[in-house]
């Protein structure tokens, strides 16, 4: 079985997207589309630049779903399979549902636009932290960030990624007293990440409630594939569920972990990351290394997964003709 993911708040780079506009005609009518939508050239963005100004949460995330969908569209044109499963890490989960047909793209790139606004105006610059972990459990996290919160602080995990891999965010007082305790227990390392935000955390309520009267406007359909939720790490099938789940994202972690876990217990054995960079398959591979990895953000990589599928397909059919 296949699963597509769709990746996050990270991935983006000056350039991307380009190549894809430039070669796939379904690839450049996302483009147009989303400029369309938002009412200024989010693909010059994406393709050119400036970094500072694509760095800025607001654009960030648009420009990542747009080449998310750009990718998943050109890759469908190439006749890449169905996927059995979607997911996607944070915002990418806005580019997975656009891809199982709950969320139109018009829809999808002015909320998620609007999300980063709300996020980055919750917390006051400098209040909020994260700090990317390594080589700690969760049980050792949330102990740490307990013990690091004084008062009414916020500390707790954000983004639980991978076996070793787990983001805590939170007040930045918080976080920071929280990264020497880690260390004292154990951890390999604890870096503070370079954030406009302390994402996936309770100082998002404010983002949370804003978004939440915005996705109630939206139309959201049941979804033709299957999609893990980051909130619930579990499978939904129709737009009401959706919504819910896009609500809750805001303030609470990404359970990628068991999100892939789930994927993998499902007898997903093909992961495929449709949009900018890798990120999301290295998290794949620390947590199911019996997985294979593939991925779509460029022509070269569009040709190498829609080669690599094919071969898969083929052999499947002499396997299933010999029986």
């Amino acid at each position: 079985m296949i699963a597509f993911i769709f990746p996050g708040q990270g991935s983006q780079t000056p350039g991307m997207g380009r190549e894809l506009s430039a070669q796939y005609a379904a690839a450049r009518e996302v483009f147009e589309e989303a400029d369309d939508a938002l009412g200024f050239a989010l693909s010059a963005l994406c393709f050119d630049g400036p970094a500072e100004d694509l760095q800025l949460t607001e654009n960030t995330q648009p420009a990542i779903l747009a080449v998310s969908v750009a990718a998943l569209r050109a890759a469908e044109g190439e006749g890449l399979t169905r996927p059995d499963f979607v997911a996607g890490h944070s915002l990418g989960e806005y580019s997975a549902l656009v891809a199982a047909g709950a969320l139109s793209l018009r829809d999808a790139v002015r909320t998620v636009r609007r999300r980063g606004r709300y996020m980055q105006e919750a917390v006051p610059v400098g209040a909020g932290a994260m700090a990317a972990i390594l080589g700690a459990d969760i049980e050792t996290v949330e102990a740490a960030c307990n013990e690091a919160r004084e008062g009414d602080e916020v500390c707790s995990p954000a983004n639980i990624n991978s076996p070793g891999q787990i983001v805590i965010a939170g007040s930045a007082a918080a976080v920071e007293r929280a990264i020497p305790i880690l260390k004292a227990r154990g951890a390999k390392r604890a870096i503070p990440l370079k954030v406009s935000a302390p994402f996936h955390c309770a100082l998002m309520l404010p983002a949370q409630e804003r978004l939440a009267a915005d996705l109630s406007e939206i139309e959201f359909k049941d979804l033709n594939v299957p999609l893990v939720t980051n909130v619930d790490a579990a499978l939904i099938r129709t737009g009401a569920e959706a919504r819910a789940s896009l609500v809750r994202q805001v303030s609470s972690p990404v359970r990628w972990r068991e999100s892939v876990e789930l994927l993998a217990r499902e007898g997903v054995g093909t992961f495929v990351e449709m949009g900018p960079g890798k990120v999301l398959s290295g998290l794949v591979r620390q947590t199911a290394p019996q997985s294979r990895c593939l991925n779509v953000e460029d022509a070269a990589s569009l040709v190498l997964t829609r080669d690599a599928l094919a071969a898969n397909s083929q052999s499947s059919e002499h396997a299933a003709g010999g029986v």
